[in-house]
């Protein structure tokens, strides 16, 4: 079954309108019947269109501890990336928007990491770590992602940025570490571009 999806934006006093027009997105769907989930798992939402919650600094939730080893072995933390604007995607293998969605965000890692933004993953509710691997290197991701199996290091967020269970989704974390923007769903370049911008333009 298809509902359609309510995108939300609470953008600070004198945002401009060309930002915050960028933030609205008609038409959104998510798919809530479990499909395409580990074993068909019901309950999990797989997300084809993004919505946006765009949060003002006053207002932002901290994010929490996220630490430990990524798909290859080495070390990550969400912490070691403070003062950066950070990129925060859930993804799965088994996820078909994650798929759509994935060599979109690699192309923006790359050409936005001079202005200081830094992508991180989280492979979620992939058991076999083969599989998860093997996604990074269909679409040739640059930036890490720390394996997440049964879907804990989801239930840390806020649940009204970050549903763990609805994937994909994104998070923007800006430069203290606070939660900025919730995208959920398949996210696109231009979607995400001005999320990006209008946060890395703000002071640390």
């Amino acid at each position: 079954m298809r509902r359609p999806v309510r995108t939300s934006v609470l953008a600070p006093a004198g945002a401009g309108l060309a930002v915050a027009a960028a933030l609205v997105f008609v038409g959104l769907a998510t798919q809530d019947d479990g499909a395409g989930a580990p074993g068909g798992q019901a309950g999990t939402a797989v997300g084809t269109a993004a919505e946006t919650t765009l949060m003002e600094p006053g207002s932002r939730p901290d994010a929490p501890v996220l630490t430990g080893d990524d798909l290859e072995g080495n070390p990550v933390s969400l912490a070691g990336l403070r003062g950066h604007v950070v990129v925060l995607n859930v993804w799965g293998s088994w996820c078909g928007p994650c798929r759509a969605e994935a060599d979109g965000l690699e192309r923006l890692s790359r050409q936005t990491r001079a202005d200081g933004v830094r992508f991180l993953g989280i492979n979620t509710r992939d058991r076999d770590p083969a599989a998860a691997r093997s996604f990074v290197r269909a679409h040739a991701l640059s930036f890490p992602s720390l394996p997440d199996p049964t879907g804990q290091l989801l239930l840390r967020f806020p649940p009204a940025l970050l549903n763990p269970q609805a994937v994909p989704a994104t998070l923007v974390i800006d430069r203290r570490g606070r939660i900025a923007a919730g995208i959920g769903g398949a996210v696109t370049e231009e979607q995400l571009r001005p999320v990006l911008a209008r946060v890395a333009r703000e002071e640390s």
